[in-house]
């Protein structure tokens, strides 16, 4: 693990991800989580302030110590039981149909694997429950998803990982959940790296 990738880029990623613009955005995604919660990039607890009242535990899972430092003035202002967990999201410790919500941000486009973190989500939530999602990705419009490909080498190389072109709603679906799209649009910024979509991801009753 390079100093850059475990200091620099969480830091960077807490000044991109915090404007103003991208409070709406997590206000959106976080409602109606409730109960246990397993949160899989928790980052810098950037969706701390925004956690609805019904939520009684976070289970954090969050690669970097970094980030994990930077969100301990939000975790210790927070009613909720905060609680890091784990360091990857593609293997959680946690126990099956053990979590009553979960929630992603920004995580899909930068996990090795996505596919296989949905899968981990499938497991841990009960069924019936949510996993509330906002990514970044592959665009709809040709000209700016040809310059995501374009981008993509260069994007993974300088951002720890994170991929311009994938599609978190199908990724979700493949792993059996079914979406809900609660908006999909460009924010704010250069399109190859604002097209975000916020959704639930509901984990049908057996």
């Amino acid at each position: 693990m390079s100093w850059y990738a475990d200091q620099l880029v969480p830091r960077i990623v807490n000044l991109v991800c915090a404007t103003p613009g991208m409070s709406r955005w997590r206000r959106m995604v976080v409602d109606g989580l409730t109960g246990s919660v397993v949160e899989i990039g928790f980052g810098s607890g950037l969706n701390v302030p925004f956690y609805p009242s019904a939520v009684q535990r976070v289970y954090a899972v969050e690669p970097r110590d970094a980030a994990w430092r930077l969100a301990q003035r939000a975790v210790a202002a927070s009613p909720i039981t905060i609680t890091r967990v784990g360091l990857d999201g593609q293997r959680l410790p946690l126990e099956d149909a053990s979590c009553d919500s979960a929630l992603c941000t920004f995580t899909l486009c930068t996990v090795a694997d996505d596919a296989l973190a949905a899968r981990e989500l499938w497991r841990v939530l009960k069924p019936g429950a949510t996993l509330h999602v906002l990514e970044h990705g592959v665009a709809p419009d040709e000209r700016v998803a040809t310059w995501q490909r374009r981008l993509d080498p260069l994007e993974r190389a300088l951002a720890d990982g994170c991929h311009l072109t994938r599609d978190a709603a199908s990724v979700l679906e493949s792993a059996g959940f079914a979406v809900s799209v609660l908006e999909r649009r460009y924010g704010s910024g250069p399109k190859p790296w604002s097209y975000f979509t916020a959704a639930l991801a509901t984990k049908p009753l057996d």
